[in-house]
């Protein structure tokens, strides 16, 4: 595999991690907790899918290699995803506190 198509799979993973995650978060507004940890799930296996083309690209590189705009910007898209997954994650956590909160209060004024 070429770096332009090694390079071309960092950016398409990186991309659906991300966009699985924001569905992630979008979900979990709802308080649909179940389809947010599908949608972790799936963009965290999309993120190691990308994660294994960025080790083979460091891995095919030698001394001589000289990094493009093009390379950055694929390393970028799939870091990128990392750290949005791992942010999302505890923002869905906050959101299942924020559900049980919600649910306690309503309990207490019910009485």
């Amino acid at each position: 595999m070429d770096y332009e198509e090694i390079m071309m799979q960092l950016i398409l993973h990186g991309g659906n991690a991300r966009g699985a995650a924001y569905e992630a978060l979008d979900a979990a507004e709802e308080y649909d907790f179940t389809e947010a940890e599908k949608k972790l799930d799936e963009a965290h296996e999309e993120f190691v899918k990308g994660h294994k083309y960025q080790t083979e690209l460091i891995q095919s590189q030698n001394e001589d290699t000289v990094p493009s705009f093009f390379m950055i910007h694929a390393q970028d898209h799939i870091m990128t995803a990392q750290a949005e997954i791992q942010l999302i994650k505890r923002m869905v956590g906050q959101l299942r506190k924020t559900e049980a909160l919600e649910k306690r209060l309503e309990k207490l004024e019910s009485n």
